[in-house]
């Protein structure tokens, strides 16, 4: 557990939300109750289909299992706790709880950008090196890889939140969010926060422009590999086996990079809310049916899960 240094007196937050009108309150609630619900069927049943389909035992559908499981708890860390606050006349959270809910929220989001790399990765080796993909996909290789994955986002976390919760916070108690996150924390702190800032740039930039990196350069030699296919229909299948990655990719770095790989002096904290709901609402719902909608592999396995429970009740 992280162990934190609290220099204030705080014990608690208050977290202003998205909206103080009552009326819109109910309508958020309803919105994000059902995206929730679809967030959480979605991705369980992402789990449970390539886990049971014999098929779907690959590095890729590996890969997308674990990228299921982190939106799954990456949207849990988050939206339960709106949904209570949006029924909630006074949003609190403990400077305990607070802490607990970074750590997991930065550590889950730091690892679903290493594991989008690690994809990218796959795909380039199943499209540039076919013949060489099974002795380097390997199972004991994959399990290291998203090993590794974990790890690396976690650790960034640890630091992250440590040396954000190591800060005096006498300003105010009231996080301009509906969650805590590292930089509206930042505004209500009263102590010196170069150093986080700092640290905030280099370990989560390195990480996101590192695996952005990873992915450009791998999708670079797809291309070259895909424009080089004489077959049509091989171009086809190789484009439909990477657009649905791609598209999670841009979806996911295109809201991170706006929100965190900016200057502080131009950080605007309403702005910001709306935006961190698309990444922290949205797309975990969108992840799992971007895959099952676009990847044949996937819709016949589920088709034969959902066939195999009909027939069970009937």
């Amino acid at each position: 557990m992280i162990l934190l240094r609290r220099t204030s007196s705080m014990t608690e937050f208050i977290l202003l939300g998205l909206t103080n009108d009552p009326e819109l309150q109910i309508l958020l609630f309803i919105l994000f109750s059902l995206v929730y619900i679809i967030t959480i069927l979605g991705n369980i049943g992402m789990l449970v289909v390539i886990t049971r389909d014999p098929h779907l035992q690959t590095a890729m559908y590996f890969f997308l299992r674990h990228l299921s499981f982190v939106d799954l708890c990456y949207s849990t860390v988050i939206v339960p706790k709106t949904l209570i606050d949006f029924l909630s006349e006074r949003k609190v959270i403990s400077f305990l709880g607070c802490a607990v809910q970074m750590f997991f929220f930065v550590g889950m989001g730091a690892s679903e950008g290493l594991i989008l790399a690690l994809m990218s990765y796959d795909r380039y080796v199943a499209i540039c090196n076919p013949l060489l993909y099974t002795n380097v996909m390997t199972n004991k290789i994959c399990i290291h890889l998203v090993t590794s994955a974990y790890i690396g986002g976690f650790l960034n976390s640890l630091i992250q939140t440590a040396s954000t919760f190591s800060l005096s916070f006498c300003r105010s108690n009231q996080i301009t969010h509906f969650f805590c996150d590292i930089p509206p924390l930042l505004k209500l702190s009263c102590s010196d926060i170069s150093l986080n800032e700092i640290l905030l740039f280099v370990f989560c930039g390195s990480i996101q422009v590192g695996t952005l990196l990873i992915i450009l350069i791998s999708y670079a030699y797809i291309l070259c590999s895909i424009l080089r296919m004489r077959s049509a229909e091989g171009r086809h299948k190789a484009f439909n086996t990477c657009a649905s990655h791609f598209l999670c990719v841009t979806l996911f770095y295109g809201t991170v990079i706006f929100m965190y790989m900016r200057p502080s002096s131009r950080y605007t904290l309403n702005q910001d809310r709306v935006a961190s709901v698309f990444y922290t609402v949205i797309i975990p719902m969108l992840n799992p049916m971007i895959y099952s909608l676009r990847n044949k592999d996937v819709k016949e396995a589920l088709r034969k899960v959902i066939s195999r429970k009909v027939n069970i009740f009937t």
